[in-house]
């Protein structure tokens, strides 16, 4: 674990700030685990601080990835993430966090573990500092009812209300932070359709009401329209997906937006569309399945969402062998470029209301005084591309909890005086 830097001070960078400010340049004091102080830095409180030279480079928060699934294999066999042997999956999960915090992703929600306790622990190694990883919010395996498992090797079964009460106490048992249920079909199963809702409205009350009484969030895979309008009506708090949303339901959304999340998952339908040919999915077979109308129908519903002030969060569904672990940014340069969203709104959505959906508003998502120093250095403007954060090597330093993950190993290190 990295040895904690009691002060740390990055003079002369672009401050990216996450408040929708336009940047500005300035320097950050860190100490300890937070920030300290923000612009202009009074030099006797620097003092014996180490110095990070900013040289006019973006300081900005840490990102967050809504959609997280350290256990997808990036492998095409879905099957495959049953079968494989659940010690070479912790390994693999354990690489997975690297993979986040390396790609600067200091928040990252889970939306489905392969095996039922492997996000469990790789949270609480993370937290025990045993490894290196983005701050985590475990999940359990997916929970659907009889008939509508996407992947039935990595699936809890429940029926009827009692049987969601259920499986919902189980994962809860574990130590989940969420519950996900699975709602509705997705087309590469070649069975099961994206606009067919599995899930019944009781079946949907009982596991948010037991869920939301034992302090435990609940998160869905709800493709349909109906699966949209369920997820509302009964208090689901992340939404993943929402593509065929319909009038209702964006109503019904934008009457919720104070308290729902929609994490899209937009790489992943553009890549099964256009990048899985040589992983046996040609674009043919995916247009033929349905991929790309929904694609062009999530888009202009999510513009719309966009538009109502529905808060939409990236998080691509990565670990599949065409949404490889490690190109996470991808969502980013997809809201600006599909979802109509500027630069500084992607940005804001992975920050800032990254804190939001971690629980932790006022501690995370922005550079702004008391917050805790989860932060990237970038070596560009990502307000002017985008996809600078796509780049591993144009993230110079990462910082979590004032403590440096990674530095730029062509700079020398100096101490203020």
């Amino acid at each position: 674990m990295p040895v904690p830097t009691e002060k740390v001070l990055f003079t002369g960078v672009s401050i990216l700030d996450s408040t929708g400010a336009v940047p500005y340049p300035g320097d950050v004091l860190i100490e300890n685990d937070r920030i300290a102080t923000v612009g202009t830095v009074d030099p006797a409180r620097s003092a014996g601080a180490r110095v990070v030279q900013g040289r006019g480079r973006t300081l900005m928060s840490g990102l967050c990835d809504a959609h997280t699934h350290f256990t997808w294999n990036n492998s095409a066999d879905l099957d495959g993430l049953g079968t494989m042997p659940v010690e070479e999956h912790l390994l693999f999960a354990i690489e997975s966090a690297r993979t986040y915090i390396d790609s600067g992703y200091t928040m990252c929600v889970g939306a489905a573990s392969a095996k039922p306790r492997l996000d469990v622990v790789c949270r609480d190694a993370i937290n025990a500092g045993r490894i290196p990883g983005p701050r985590y919010l475990a999940n359990g395996p997916e929970i659907a009812v009889t008939g509508g498992a996407l992947i039935p090797s990595i699936t809890t079964f429940a029926d009827g209300p009692e049987g969601m009460r259920k499986a919902v106490r189980e994962l809860i048992g574990l130590g989940v932070d969420q519950i996900k249920l699975s709602m509705t079909g997705e087309e590469i199963t070649g069975t099961l359709r994206a606009e067919d809702t599995y899930f019944s409205d009781e079946e949907v009350a009982a596991a948010v009401t037991e869920a939301h009484r034992r302090g435990v969030r609940v998160c869905a895979h709800a493709r349909s329209a109906e699966s949209v309008k369920m997820c509302v009506r009964h208090g689901v708090d992340i939404i993943y997906h929402a593509s065929f949303t319909d009038a209702e339901g964006m109503d019904m959304l934008e009457a919720a937006k104070d308290w729902v999340f929609v994490a899209p998952g937009i790489n992943w339908l553009v890549a099964t569309l256009y990048e899985a040919e040589s992983f046996g999915f040609p674009q043919e077979a995916a247009e033929a399945v349905g991929y790309k109308r929904e694609l062009e129908i999530a888009t202009e519903g999510l513009r719309e969402m966009h538009r109502r002030g529905i808060k939409l969060l990236p998080g691509g569904d990565y670990g599949f062998a065409w949404t490889p672990h490690g190109t996470y940014a991808r969502d980013l340069e997809h809201f600006v470029e599909r979802l109509g969203f500027t630069p500084m709104e992607a940005i804001l959505s992975a920050t800032a209301l990254g804190g939001e959906i971690m629980l932790r508003p006022d501690e995370l998502g922005k550079v702004q005084p008391g917050y805790l120093a989860d932060l990237i250095l970038v070596d560009g403007d990502p307000l002017a591309d985008i996809t600078i954060l796509q780049d591993q090597d144009r993230l110079h330093y990462i910082m979590k909890d004032g403590r440096f993950h990674k530095e730029h190993a062509a700079e020398p290190v100096a101490a203020a005086a």
